[in-house]
């Protein structure tokens, strides 16, 4: 009989038959424990996130997915503990790096090697130079790959410019609404995140306004409904098991949707899969 193929199982039981290979192939107990509480914490994070009850391991390993779980994580979003500088600092860098090994030892078990993750440097050399920040945020508002979609890359350039003036990560942004941008404020305009006011520089301002008059045209065929989400899907899904799905507008644009589409950009635009996390200031 043969054996189930563990891409296409349900992840939590494809966790477990990785972590019994992994014993037989001799890791230690340890190493095996750690990396079952890792997944179990990846795949937590993401049925809480996207509201579902379960998923394949092929769609747990998506790039999106694991973005939005290492931006969490990296915020401290996922941890179960205090630490010594408070609930809220960001992990430590040997935690992300357990992860990201952990990460790619079950894609490799699932025979999905393409999807590894590269390493972060020691420190924070994963993270952007300001200068350089500045510099891709400036190319993202400007340049639009061939055959790109002109909305989804304004909202990326519009997402990642809050990212690197706020230093919230993606998934701490995702439940924004209009209101919360008061680009009209002065003398500084600012956007209002968890009842906490950052300042927006005069380009992060330019981006916004950009990606709320594109917003605007969107949601014009909605005829008066519109919710107000700031972050909204910018062309209509595909039609699931003969159901229509909902217009653009009307849903909130999914975590890791907003995840792809940077990583899809940034990687045409200068060649590199960078995640929105690179964006946030150095501490």
């Amino acid at each position: 009989m043969a054996k189930p193929n563990p891409r296409t199982t349900d992840a939590l039981a494809a966790i477990g038959t990785f972590m019994a290979a992994q014993q037989e192939a001799g890791y230690a107990f340890g190493t095996v424990r750690l990396r079952g509480t890792i997944l179990a914490e990846y795949l937590e994070h993401t049925l809480n996130t996207e509201k579902v009850a379960s998923l394949t391991a092929n769609e747990l390993v998506q790039p999106e997915r694991a973005d939005a779980w290492l931006d969490a994580a990296d915020a401290g979003e996922t941890r179960r503990r205090n630490t010594l500088t408070g609930p809220d600092a960001a992990a430590a860098h040997d935690s992300q790096r357990a992860r990201i090994q952990t990460y790619n030892a079950f894609v490799d078990y699932l025979g999905h090697s393409g999807l590894r993750r590269p390493y972060p440097a020691s420190g924070h050399g994963d993270r952007l130079e300001p200068e350089h920040a500045y510099k891709l945020l400036r190319t993202l508002a400007v340049r639009r790959p061939t055959g790109a979609n002109a909305a989804t890359a304004i909202r990326t350039a519009a997402v990642a410019a809050l990212v690197a003036a706020t230093g919230r990560t993606v998934p701490q942004l995702h439940q924004l609404n209009v209101t919360d941008v008061d680009l009209e404020r002065r003398p500084v305009p600012v956007v209002t995140v968890n009842d906490f006011d950052h300042p927006l520089d005069k380009h992060t301002v330019e981006i916004l306004r950009r990606w709320l008059d594109v917003r605007a045209g969107i949601t014009q065929a909605l005829e008066g409904s519109d919710p107000g989400y700031l972050w909204i899907p910018t062309k209509p899904g595909r039609e699931r098991a003969g159901v229509q799905p909902p217009k653009p507008g009307l849903t909130r644009a999914a975590v890791r949707t907003l995840h792809a589409a940077h990583r899809s950009l940034v990687l045409q635009v200068i060649g590199v899969p960078l995640r929105p996390y690179a964006l946030l200031p150095r501490s």
